[in-house]
């Protein structure tokens, strides 16, 4: 079983063809929700490839807490350590699309009451897991308290290091293969892409969007070319891409084979307006790197 230990969100989305600016109101074009949070979308994008997943988070008791909670177990995900918070709001994305660019406000909620406390109860069922992957929409001494029990207890991390502002230095010898994008990278080890993968070989991978995504093989970079795609929604791209990531890894491929496999899921999902609601069919990823 693979353990997602991270976020869950509600995404309400409006689009607009005109922000309107400060005291201003504008009629929007269209309303949608969507289940979201980092956590959630990686273990959905694992779930829809057949993989046995569990998560470990928070929300609260309210409406958007129980639909969230409601669709994990439509995935066939195991929800049984997910913690209820009756004083608590579910987490919440408010975000504001306009001419193909969102503007997104966060409200954590009962994401931020997943503590060190919550994680240390559950130190036994962590370490049964085959893989974990963490995110950092979660506070950061909570991933700390749960990277160290993976340590202890050998088990391997997959950590998307986002949103970058709560990366702790300490995560990087604790964590197995780190998955930032350009910026994030550059924000955790500086400009030069280069010398930070060749510093971490064959576990720092960097994600570049349409591009696809490279690392170092302790001989020479590797650049693993994204597949052909139209994307109408970028959200959970990236999401999907760590959660197929890990799923490749449990299933015996190597690096190489594993960011193969996550780019062709990340093309598929793109196709589809919401975070989760493109995400493929193990099916439908065979059939496009074929």
């Amino acid at each position: 079983m693979i353990t997602v230990i991270g976020s869950m969100n509600m995404d309400l989305v409006v689009e607009t063809d005109h922000v309107p600016e400060n005291g201003e109101t504008t009629l929007g074009t269209s309303f949608s929700t969507y289940f979201g949070g980092k956590g959630a979308n990686q273990a959905v994008a694992m779930a829809r490839l057949g993989r046995e997943v569990q998560m470990i988070g928070a929300c609260g008791t309210d409406e958007y807490g129980k639909m969230a909670l409601s669709s994990l177990k439509d995935e066939n995900i195991k929800t049984d350590h997910v913690f209820l918070f009756s004083d608590e709001t579910t987490g919440i994305a408010s975000i504001i699309v306009s001419d193909a660019d969102n503007r997104i406000i966060v409200v954590p909620g009962a994401n931020h009451r997943l503590t060190p406390k919550e994680i240390q109860q559950l130190e036994q069922e962590i370490a049964k897991s085959e893989m974990v992957v963490m995110q950092l929409e979660i506070p950061s001494n909570t991933v700390h308290a749960a990277l160290k029990i993976c340590k202890e207890h050998k088990i391997p991390v997959v950590l998307n290091p986002a949103p970058v502002n709560n990366f702790n230095e300490e995560f990087i010898d604790l964590a197995t293969y780190l998955t930032p994008n350009e910026s994030e990278c550059k924000s955790i080890f500086g400009e030069n892409i280069e010398q930070s993968l060749e510093r971490y070989p064959n576990k720092l991978i960097v994600t570049l969007g349409e591009k696809g995504a490279r690392f170092y093989n302790g001989k020479e970079h590797v650049f693993i070319k994204n597949f052909e795609t139209k994307a109408v929604d970028t959200t959970g791209a990236g999401d999907t891409f760590n959660g197929s990531f890990a799923v490749a890894l449990t299933e015996g491929k190597n690096i190489e084979e594993a960011v193969r496999f996550a780019n062709a899921s990340a093309s598929l999902a793109v196709e589809k307006k919401g975070a989760q609601s493109g995400m493929p069919s193990l099916d439908s990823v065979l059939n496009r790197l074929n």
